[in-house]
């Protein structure tokens, strides 16, 4: 059966064949540089691409130039207001990870310098966070006791930050940014939520004034430990949490009601540590159960490369919790930071911030600071204060300097249970539950990978609830792979248009031609499954026309502007249902192939096996040309009907 009278308008070409290597570089170069970074370097002369060059891996030295002296004085003011915020947040988030509070201010000085000149955003505030704290906390406390053995835990929590630091780095140099990408949204939201929740229930230790916690992070764990010490429970200590969290969760909702008024909030946690020490210091509050910070010496960061401890026995876990750690932090400080550009209009890179965060820790790690990123409480001061560039957070690490050589000792008296405030206060932020309802709403498999990382983080620890999460984002994305789905389409009336007849009821089946589409790639994972798919499909159409006493099934469509690539299986595949359509006396017509199929599909001959005239460019065309040749044969017939009838007559 032929269709030379059917007068094809759009044939379907068949792009030349590249050269493997050519191919290979091709697709190498979309995988890694999709943003094109080398643009910028053609035609330019040799000196010109070295000052590029050194734009483009220090990016200060390519705004520097343009600075103003208006924009300076928004910086101050920025930088000023973070700072209030760095130091108390500082101090109680190294207490949260049971390092020395010192270590704390140290991190808000020699990290913040550092993004500053690498960093390709203007509005990220770079200090500690609350997650990664706990997860070095968590993770570094099951191997060494930071009360017994205090100064090999900060080795490890040092050696910890390195290699967090050298593998962002690493991710940023190898353009893999995209492997952050595995942690969804809903990942996200309900990891951060359990940390959150995790974290508040740890600070019962500094509100009831416990000397001795469960270094267990789950729920199980915290509430046994604070139930069984209800006879060391310090009411004085107690009392005082709950009035400055009042405090605290007061100021934040004014700043919300009134967002001229956020410098109230910015300006809480400082007041509060302010207030706490005066309090403690007029009333001898420190020897009636209130426990304090003790001394912090004056000074600078001291050089910790010789503290790193890559001859520790707990190398290992050093490193787990460096490649955790580093994954979190990055997730946390990429999105915040493209959070905020987008406010403004700008677009930072990945691979560059990732590259800044990796060398600001490995530096942080050879300056007695622990691991650092752009959380989203300070960066949302520093953007809500008017910052125009980073040097926010250099104004940030200067103040932080003058505080580490002059003001240390101002915070002997600083009650534990202020900071315990403070970081609770945080960390109710963080619990997002309108994001949780939103999911429900929209996606019913994203709130429960959402739930299922809180419910591990809450009910486990920490690393199972990651766990969890990602393992279920990554079944989804392989069932999604492996089990694609497949639609029946229908013409829409009074058109050229087929869509599925699902989605439009109105679309009409087109008599004796059975239209599919494939929604995803072919490849192994999903080859048998889309035989057998395609196969039911048949069937069931057969069946359907037999009931209904409707014309005979002829051809099969395939639309398959929907399949992006496919392999050898996929190739297979399609052989084996080009064969099951043969021998039910059926014609198998392509539609729509996308080019990379195209030339895979010509190079095994299944093109040749399908005949190239029964491949069209759109499902219009195909049905066109297939109601034609039904057309032609009902006219055959017909004449070779009519012609018997005069012969027997």
């Amino acid at each position: 059966m032929g269709n030379a009278d059917f007068e094809r308008p759009h044939p379907v070409a068949i792009p030349p064949a590249k050269p493997f290597l050519k191919s290979l570089k091709s697709g190498l170069k979309e995988t890694l540089f999709p943003d094109d970074p080398f643009r910028q370097f053609k035609n330019q002369s040799a000196s010109r691409k070295f000052i590029l060059g050194l734009q483009y891996f220090v990016p200060i030295l390519e705004w520097a130039p343009r600075y103003t002296f208006a924009f300076f004085k928004a910086d101050v003011i920025a930088g000023i207001t973070i700072a209030s915020l760095a130091v108390p947040q500082g101090i109680s988030y190294a207490n949260l990870a049971n390092l020395p509070a010192i270590i704390g201010l140290y991190s808000s000085f020699v990290p913040p310098l550092v993004y500053a000149m690498l960093g390709s955003s203007r509005d990220l505030a770079v200090g500690t966070v609350a997650v990664a704290s706990l997860l070095i906390s968590s993770m570094l406390g099951k191997e060494v006791n930071p009360n017994e053995d205090p100064k090999h835990y900060v080795q490890l929590a040092l050696t910890a930050t390195f290699f967090a630091g050298v593998f962002q780095s690493a991710l940023g140099l190898l353009r893999l940014g995209f492997i952050v990408d595995f942690l969804s949204h809903a990942t996200i939201v309900g990891f951060m939520g359990g940390a959150a929740t995790v974290v508040c229930l740890q600070q019962l230790k500094g509100i009831l004034g416990l000397v001795h916690f469960t270094q267990g992070t789950d729920l199980v764990s915290v509430m046994r430990s604070v139930l069984s010490q209800t006879h060391q429970w310090r009411w004085e200590s107690g009392a005082l949490g709950c009035c400055f969290l009042f405090f605290l969760l007061l100021t934040r909702y004014c700043s919300k009601r009134k967002p001229c008024f956020f410098w109230i909030n910015a300006m809480a946690p400082l007041t509060s540590v302010v207030l706490g020490s005066v309090l403690v210091y007029l009333t001898h509050a420190e020897k009636h159960g209130v426990q304090v910070i003790g001394h912090l010496k004056k000074g600078l960061n001291p050089p910790s490369v010789s503290d790193l401890a890559f001859g520790s026995p707990h190398l290992m876990t050093a490193i787990k919790t460096g490649i955790i750690t580093g994954v979190i932090a990055l997730a946390e400080g990429v999105a915040v930071g493209r959070s905020f550009a987008m406010f403004k209009n700008y677009h930072i890179d990945g691979n560059k911030e990732m590259i800044a965060f990796g060398m600001m820790n490995i530096a942080g790690s050879c300056t007695s600071c622990y691991l650092t990123t752009g959380p989203f409480s300070r960066t949302a001061v520093n953007f809500n204060a008017g910052c125009k560039t980073a040097v926010s957070n250099i104004v940030m690490a200067t103040a932080v300097m003058i505080t580490l050589l002059f003001l240390t000792p101002l915070f002997h008296y600083t009650p534990l249970v202020v900071l315990s405030s403070i970081i609770i206060s945080a960390m109710l932020g963080l619990i997002d539950y309108e994001a949780a309802i939103h999911l429900w709403k929209v996606d019913k498999f994203d709130f429960f990978v959402c739930i299922g990382a809180y419910i591990g983080v809450v009910f486990g620890s920490v690393e199972i609830g990651l766990i969890i999460a990602v393992t279920i984002s990554l079944l989804r994305m392989l069932l999604f792979v492996a089990r694609p789905r497949t639609f029946l389409l229908g013409n829409i009336p009074n058109s050229m248009i087929y869509r599925s007849m699902d989605q439009y009821p109105t679309a009409n089946s087109v008599p004796g031609i059975l239209i599919l589409q494939i929604d995803a790639p072919i490849y192994f994972a999903n080859a048998n499954y889309l035989r057998e798919r395609i196969s039911r499909w048949i069937n069931e159409e057969e069946d359907r026309l037999k009931s209904t006493g409707g014309p005979t099934l002829q051809y099969v469509i395939l639309d398959m502007s929907a399949i992006g690539s496919i392999d050898t299986s996929g190739i297979s595949m399609l052989e084996e249902v080009k064969k099951n359509i043969d021998r039910k006396c059926l014609k198998l017509v392509l539609a729509n192939p996308r080019s990379e199929v195209v030339k895979k599909l010509e190079k095994s001959k299944f093109i040749e096996t399908v005949g190239q005239e029964w491949i069209y460019l759109t499902v219009g065309e195909a049905v066109s040309s297939c109601n034609f040749m039904l057309h032609t044969c009902k006219s055959n017939k017909a004449s070779v009907q009519e012609f018997d009838a005069q012969e027997n007559v």
